[in-house]
């Protein structure tokens, strides 16, 4: 509690009291006490100075959204007990087995309450574990996880990749239905992913492609993710060291009350992994990112909400999402919402990021089937250098992929359930998605390629986007279509090539570019 001297009523009152008694001619006080006077108030105009700085640090900018104070992980009681894997028959060798050992002791500290696994120094291979409530999973220093390369070693589960709901292998590390769970250590846990990376290439060119399947092998194509948070609440990853993921990284799906703070993520080390996302926030809410550090081989930060015609049928939105404090390294976008939008995603608020290689800066991306929104969208205090495209917005993205057509030959009754559900028809009044509200303020972009590429539909016109003291400097200026109503406010676009944005079918939008 602040003494009552340095509160901003005191000080007022104090001020008003001085400041009447100051004014007043001195006929009876002495020198002494009019010095005395004077300094008191001097000293109150000192205190209330004091006091409105205070409180002008202490409250949040304007446009700044009041909700970001609600989002991460409350903090989890969990008890002291210890729990080692190694006590189950856990042998940290790098080359035996050890889903068991680390499940044997996960069950074991749930049923007696929860507390605290830990390994012995080591390199310990594992398949598919599934951590449990009111458990502290910590991954020590001089502690290295592998996941297995034997894609029978992930149980398939029930789960949603890329929008769909299917069967699919379970992550290396699973939180299932699961509340109070932490995930730290200065450890490392590396996937391995290369053995999967090498075999979706192989069945994509030389088996799906030439059959015209481009659509499904990457349904088709079943490769682990390394840690899935799915319908749980209170979960928080801390300081985590990653690497090589076969998939995702991390996903979080149908899950609230999330805090994913301080990762390294490396999925490009010893090859560049096709979807190896780096964090991806999947119909989800209240969610905190911050202080991670990635570089992948896809998107680096990522929200969806469901694909097509099953994406719809779930419909559950992604929202109230913070990212701070990041890098993104290399990667398909520093920031992506998409492709898979069904559910809608809104209310996000992005600040304090960095984009070095970045392919993109701001990356939206749908398709024609998928319907939903995206809105409410800020984006603060950004640097990027060396990126492809400052702003690349897309609502017809990846045609070869994001649109499914059965060839010839196949019997629609004998397929799979999952190619049923993305084949089945979305009518185009619920297929178009829509985009607006989106603010960027204080971005620097240097060494970029090209400076926008935004293209919305005759349809669907992207509206309401808010330019505040944007600067880039890149080869070409791009252009925008479909668009209205950009608020641009010290915006300088500087181009090689003396290019200037190119507006077609634009409504309200003016660069004064130099």
């Amino acid at each position: 509690m602040k003494p009552i001297y340095q509160t901003t009523t005191f000080s007022k009152y104090l001020f008003l009291l001085l400041f009447n008694g100051y004014l007043e001619q001195p006929n009876n006080h002495s020198t002494v006490f009019l010095k005395i006077r004077r300094g008191c108030f001097i000293l109150c105009l000192f205190s209330i100075c004091l006091s409105c700085k205070n409180k002008s640090e202490n409250t949040p900018q304007q446009d700044t959204p009041a909700w970001i104070d609600k989002v991460g992980a409350e903090n989890a009681i969990i008890k002291d007990t210890v729990y080692f894997v190694n006590d189950f028959g856990g042998i940290g060798d790098g080359k035996t087995i050890n889903t068991e050992a680390i499940q044997k002791a996960i069950d074991k500290c749930a049923e007696n309450g929860g507390g605290t696994i830990a390994f012995k120094p080591g390199t310990y291979l594992s398949g598919s574990i599934f951590i449990k409530k009111n458990i502290h999973f910590k991954i020590g220093k001089n502690v290295t996880i592998l996941g297995s390369q034997d894609i029978n070693d992930y149980k398939e589960i029930d789960t949603r990749v890329a929008g769909i709901e299917m069967k699919w292998p379970a992550a290396l590390i699973n939180v299932s239905n699961q509340e109070n769970v932490i995930i730290d250590g200065e450890g490392l846990i590396d996937g391995q992913g290369k053995v999967f990376w090498d075999y979706y290439w192989d069945l994509r060119k030389n088996e799906y492609e030439p059959k015209g399947l481009r659509w499904i092998v990457d349904y088709d194509a079943k490769r682990p993710r390394t840690i899935l948070i799915s319908d749980s609440k209170n979960i928080a990853l801390k300081d985590l060291n990653i690497q090589k993921a076969g998939f995702w990284t991390v996903h979080v799906l149908y899950s609230e009350k999330i805090t994913v703070d301080g990762l390294i993520i490396k999925n490009n080390i010893g090859g560049h992994g096709p979807s190896t996302d780096g964090i991806d926030i999947d119909s989800s809410k209240w969610v905190l990112i911050q202080n991670c550090d990635i570089d992948c081989n896809d998107d680096n930060f990522c929200l969806k909400a469901g694909r097509d015609w099953d994406g719809q049928r779930v419909n559950r939105p992604t929202e109230y999402v913070v990212i701070r404090n990041c890098i993104a390294r290399k990667g398909a976008g520093l920031f992506t919402l998409g492709s898979e939008t069904a559910g809608s995603i809104r209310h996000v608020y992005v600040s304090n990021i960095k984009g070095l290689g970045t392919s993109n800066g701001l990356n939206i991306k749908s398709a024609l089937t998928r319907g939903g929104t995206v809105e409410d969208i800020s984006l603060q205090n950004i640097q990027m250098d060396s990126v492809k495209t400052f702003v690349k917005i897309s609502m017809n993205w990846n045609p070869s992929y994001s649109y499914s057509k059965l060839p010839e030959g196949y019997d629609i009754d004998s397929i799979p359930i999952h190619w049923k559900k993305l084949l089945k028809e979305v009518p185009a009044s619920k297929g178009i998605p829509t985009f607006k509200n989106i603010s960027l303020s204080n971005i620097d972009v240097k060494g970029a390629e090209k400076a926008m590429n935004v293209k919305g539909l005759e349809n669907s016109i992207i509206e309401n986007i808010s330019l505040n003291d944007v600067h880039i400097e890149a080869k070409t200026a791009g252009g925008i279509s479909y668009s209205k109503d950009w608020n641009l406010e010290n915006v300088s676009i500087k181009t090689e090539d003396k290019s200037e944005i190119t507006l077609n079918n634009t409504e309200g939008i003016h660069f004064n570019t130099p």
